[in-house]
Parts: structure tokens; C-alpha cells; sequence
């Protein structure tokens, strides 16, 4: 019996837990255990989910294993992703059917979290364990960097580029650039709730408001 694991049984992790479900619903023959897996966690069971521990599902030996990591921190969620990988398991993507993905030419990394009513239009770039929240929206000749997070209802206007590990609040929206002049949201940089960004953010920047304007440099820059 294969094993698919979430990671991080939070308040994210049981809002994915309905994706798995009816992503793994579709595949009649195959023997599946859907399982959240959370070393803090106390509880046996959440929302009717057997929780293991990082041990515990390293310990399964029948069926082969996948991850993906419901936890909104990305520098944990890199971690999480060597380690399970080095441990043998091997990441999956959750998504919603009513998800609207053109097949015009994206490209999408493993482990991302598609939720509902995300929209990916054409010519799209998106690394490793994305996190698109509810209502996002990323449009035509985007890319988009590794373990990036977009919070509910975000905007990604097209030619913006986003680096690796950058996060964008809930409502917020990104003007769309050119393709000579793309607007780039540095490595490491938040963006804050609702707002407006009309220009680039630097790496570990911090930008609110509408036009958004520095706040204060990111922790770690």
C-alpha cells in the first residue's frame, strides 16, 4: 500500500487534506493511506487522518511513499523536502479540479500546492513547492522561483519574475512588467497584505502599501 504523506498537520495542512482526498479518488486501483505526518503534533488522529511521526513514516516499509509539505514557512519546507527525499520518499503535487491551468506552455515544479480556484495562464516558469493559495492568480510569462508562497488571492500580473523563497500576502498585486524590463521580486522578500507593486523589490525586503514601499529589511538579508 502506498502512503502519501502531508507535512504539517496545521490549519493549512487540513485545508489541502479535502485536495488529496479527491486527487487520490481518481485512482481506483491503486491502494493508497493518506496520512499527516508532525513530529508537534499530540494527536492520533485529524480529521479522521492517522498523524505519524517523521520516524514513523520513515519506518514504512510496504508501498513506496510520497510527501508534500502544507507548512507555509519555506526555509523549513526546503529542509523537510531534502530530508524526506533523502529518506526515500518521493514528493507529489496536490491540486484542485477546479483549478484552471492552461496547458499553453507552464511549467510547474514538484510539491506544489495548487488551491481552489488558482489560475495559471501560458508561458509560466515555476519552480519547486510553490504555494498557491485560494483565488491566486499567476498570468502569462511569469517565473517564478523555488519554495515560493502566495497567500489567498494574490495577483501576478505577466513578466514578473519572483525569486526563490519570497512571499506575497493575502489580496496583494503585482503590476505586470515587459519583457525587457520584468518587475522582480527579490530572493527572500515579502510583500505585504493588499499591496501594490508598481516596481522591483530588492532581495529581503519587506514592501507594503499602495504604491508597496520598503518597511524594513527581511530577517536574514
Amino acid at each position: 500500500m502506498n502512503t502519501y504523506a502531508i507535512v504539517g498537520a496545521g490549519g493549512f495542512g487540513r485545508e489541502v487534506l479535502p485536495l488529496v482526498r479527491e486527487k487520490l479518488g481518481v485512482l481506483s486501483e491503486e491502494k493508497f493511506q493518506i496520512v499527516f505526518v508532525d513530529d508537534g503534533s499530540q494527536a492520533a488522529e485529524i480529521n479522521g487522518v492517522a498523524v505519524m511521526t517523521t520516524a514513523e513514516f520513515n519506518a514504512l516499509s510496504s508501498g513506496e511513499k510520497f510527501f508534500n509539505i502544507a507548512i507555509g514557512n519555506s526555509r523549513i519546507r526546503e529542509r523537510i523536502a531534502a530530508e524526506m527525499i533523502s529518506s526515500g520518499a518521493l514528493p507529489f503535487t496536490i491540486h484542485s479540479i477546479n483549478n484552471s491551468v492552461s496547458l499553453a506552455c507552464n511549467v510547474i515544479g514538484e510539491g506544489a500546492i495548487l488551491c481552489p480556484f488558482t489560475t495559471i495562464t501560458s508561458n509560466t516558469k515555476i519552480g519547486k513547492y510553490f504555494h498557491a493559495n485560494l483565488y491566486s492568480y499567476v498570468a502569462h510569462d511569469c517565473t517564478i522561483g523555488d519554495f515560493v508562497t502566495f497567500a489567498p488571492s494574490v495577483k501576478c500580473n505577466g513578466n514578473v519574475t519572483i525569486e526563490d523563497h519570497a512571499y506575497i500576502g493575502t489580496g496583494a498585486i503585482i503590476k505586470q512588467g515587459t519583457p525587457e524590463k520584468p518587475i522582480v521580486i527579490g530572493e527572500g522578500a515579502v510583500v505585504g497584505m493588499g499591496a501594490v507593486v508598481t516596481k522591483s523589490v530588492a532581495p529581503g525586503t519587506v514592501v507594503v502599501g499602495n504604491p508597496a514601499k520598503p518597511l524594513r529589511k527581511g530577517l536574514g538579508s
